[in-house]
């Protein structure tokens, strides 16, 4: 069974389509990475996932219902992020015995351990804590709920380096020993990029790729040489980003739709082929210009 279908899913705020007719699959128990830049729509989209806003138009089923006013698809996803709301009165530690009596396949011991580790202290408040160790403490909830679809919606907002690489370092230890869907959404790939197994990107409330990072990795490719070299070799193919480095050298990233003695052939015209990051090549493909940032200080 898939997890979520999208099919043609539009969503409208003030007659400004934020998501766009967007249509995806998503199959069980894979980490996908949702990115994009900021006010894309990534936010709307995982909202309307998890069932807390209706769509304006299309289809949508999680887990084979529609999210909206759904118990099931209520008990069966979490959504986590920076405003995760809990009952003030409640201290920490009650809060996870509230999460466990609400959600069927929560971990009481892996709660506990992961909670000890962070060093919390039970007595607190959730209202009290810092913006750094809110994020720790719903990253606690989210991973310990152990949902069939769990939603990441930025959510090492505030944590230091070393919170950041220990809850990804737990959240993939956690997924291998008990498979299930989680969606992570970030505007930073370079930091999520070997948790996933595929990547939806979105831009301007549209997909605008949607593959497995495998693909991703060699989607586009690298040529840096003399301008008009460079130029002549990506002539026909899509240009993603160009950037000219001095008087005469430049760096192109095209799509990658190059047989073996092409490359052999490119490289003894004295260019240089070179990878791309799958964090760098979303970047490029949400840029609306082709240079990015130095366009603006370009005469060329």
């Amino acid at each position: 069974m898939n997890a979520i279908e999208c099919t043609s899913l539009t969503k409208t705020y003030l007659r400004k389509k934020v998501l766009n007719e967007i249509s995806f699959t998503i199959e069980e128990n894979k980490i996908i990475g949702l990115i994009g830049r900021n006010g894309v729509g990534k936010t709307t989209l995982l909202k309307v996932i998890a069932g807390f806003i209706k769509e304006t138009s299309g289809e949508l089923k999680v887990f084979g219902n529609h999210p909206f006013n759904n118990l099931h698809a209520s008990v069966n996803t979490i959504f986590v992020d920076d405003q995760m709301s809990f009952p003030p009165a409640l201290q920490l530690h009650e809060l996870l015995e509230a999460a466990q009596a609400f959600y069927p396949n929560w971990d009481m011991e892996l709660a506990q351990r992961l909670f000890n580790y962070f060093g919390f202290e039970p007595k607190h408040y959730h209202n009290t804590l810092s913006k750094g160790r809110t994020s720790t403490f719903n990253m606690i909830v989210g991973l310990s709920s152990r949902c069939p679809l769990t939603i990441f919606d930025e959510p090492t907002t505030g944590m230091d380096e070393a919170v950041r690489h220990d809850f990804y370092r737990a959240l993939l230890k956690d997924y291998i020993a008990h498979p299930r869907t989680i969606v992570i959404s970030s505007h930073h790939l370079n930091e999520v990029e070997d948790l996933l197994e595929d990547v939806l990107l979105l831009k301007n409330g549209k997909v605008k790729l949607h593959m497995p990072i495998s693909e991703l990795k060699e989607w586009a490719v690298g040529l840096k040489g003399s301008s008009a070299l460079v130029r002549q070799w990506a002539e026909g193919r899509e240009m993603i980003y160009q950037q000219y480095i001095g008087q005469d050298t430049m760096l192109a990233v095209v799509r990658n739709d190059f047989t073996d003695e092409e490359i052999q052939r490119v490289r003894r015209a004295q260019i240089e082929v070179l990878p791309v990051r799958a964090s760098d090549l979303c970047v490029y493909l949400t840029n609306d210009t082709k240079g990015g940032i130095d366009d603006v200080f370009s005469d060329r």
